[in-house]
């Protein structure tokens, strides 16, 4: 018989989760874990052709030891299952859509996929959550939909007539894709430093430039104020701060190295682009082939847009990922919980007010 699992969506359930990346599914096994039964009490739906979440979509060459830590998902040592013991020597994404395919199956979470949420919506004293495969009525939402699907890249003049390439992140496949060309790396974070990393003996020259001066640090107190900075703006609904701004980029020994010999030297931001290249605000010129921006991304909550939650500031306001407009929506993963550690916390807290809200109504 065909179910959840297999695509066919149930016409209701108490909640229902949008994503199975890692916050998704921490809070989904949370609920499980509370005597809530996937694929009835509550569905999870992703959008995703594969598991992973935004990690199937990453390029080939990350490694995880290149990106930033990718903390276990609760209960995955149950299943014998750590990424501190994962091979390091194949593709990350390969890695984490492995472990969370075996996580799913391990703990019967009935992942509808590929499902894609086009809207959420008001209906009596719940939603209607509609999708590309029809729609499901909730008493509760949890929007665990990420960033990946809406990198952020500034305005500047003359972008639009750059006669060479332009990507964004979640767009970069390989070096290779490079070769030859004037690479101009656009952003401050992991990402830029990787892409940087890889493109070094393979690009005809590389140029680094960032918003912010780039500080290397092993300072431990940076992800807690990045944390601090982001629940800060959340609950005032603002919109989100950089996480990096707050953390600074790992002080590696790789990372010092390639600082020292000149690769990872930033430049402050140019002033303007032009058809061939970039014009630095002391009028000199950089002529470049491409563009790769990377420079953050942005909460994916397009589909939420007829719940009406943004502040005059434009953001969000969530308290301990909770919409304070909506209470009977719920943000896993958004603003203080986006990183991993953070995530699956924050998967149990949501978890438990979600069935308290459930129990209430009842």
């Amino acid at each position: 018989m065909a179910g959840v699992g297999d695509g066919v969506l149930p016409g209701s359930a108490d909640v229902v989760i949008v994503g199975a990346g890692q916050a998704g599914l921490s809070v989904a096994w949370h609920l499980r874990r509370l005597g809530l039964e996937p694929g009835a009490d509550f569905v999870v739906l992703d959008r995703g052709p594969d598991t992973g979440g935004a990690w199937q979509f990453r390029w080939e060459s990350l490694r995880l030891d290149d990106a930033h830590r990718v903390n276990d998902l609760p209960g995955m040592g149950e299943l014998g299952l750590s990424f501190d013991t994962a091979d390091a020597s194949r593709p990350a994404r390969d890695v984490v859509r492995d472990y969370y395919a075996r996580y799913e199956q391990g703990f019967g979470l009935n992942v509808a996929r590929p499902v894609g949420v086009t809207g959420v919506r008001e209906e009596g004293e719940g939603f209607l959550v509609e999708t590309d495969k029809g729609d499901v009525a909730a008493r509760v939402v949890v929007n665990a939909s990420g960033t990946w699907a809406r990198p952020f890249r500034p305005y500047f003049a003359g972008a639009a007539d750059f006669r060479g390439v332009q990507v964004s992140t979640p767009g970069y496949r390989s070096a290779e894709d490079f070769a030859g060309m004037r690479v101009l790396v656009v952003g401050g974070g992991t990402s830029a430093v990787g892409f940087l990393r890889e493109l070094e003996g393979v690009a005809a020259s590389t140029v680094w430039t960032t918003r912010r001066p780039v500080e290397f640090t092993d300072d431990p107190e940076g992800g807690v104020r990045a944390v601090r900075q982001a629940d800060e703006a959340a609950r005032a609904g603002r919109p989100l701060p950089s996480i990096i701004h707050g953390t600074g980029l790992p002080a590696t020994p790789e990372n010092l190295a390639a600082r020292d010999r000149g690769l990872l030297v930033a430049r402050p931001l140019f002033s303007a682009i032009e058809p061939d290249g970039v014009r630095w605000a002391d009028g000199s010129f950089e002529p470049v082939d491409a563009i790769i921006w990377a420079t953050g991304f942005r909460a994916e909550l397009t589909h939420l847009a007829p719940l009406r939650l943004r502040e005059p500031g434009g953001g969000v306001r969530v308290e301990d990922g909770r919409s304070v407009r909506e209470p009977r929506l719920f943000l896993a993963g958004f603003g203080p919980q986006a990183s991993t550690i953070g995530a699956n916390r924050a998967g149990r807290t949501v978890a438990r007010q979600v069935l308290a809200e459930l129990r209430s109504d009842s």
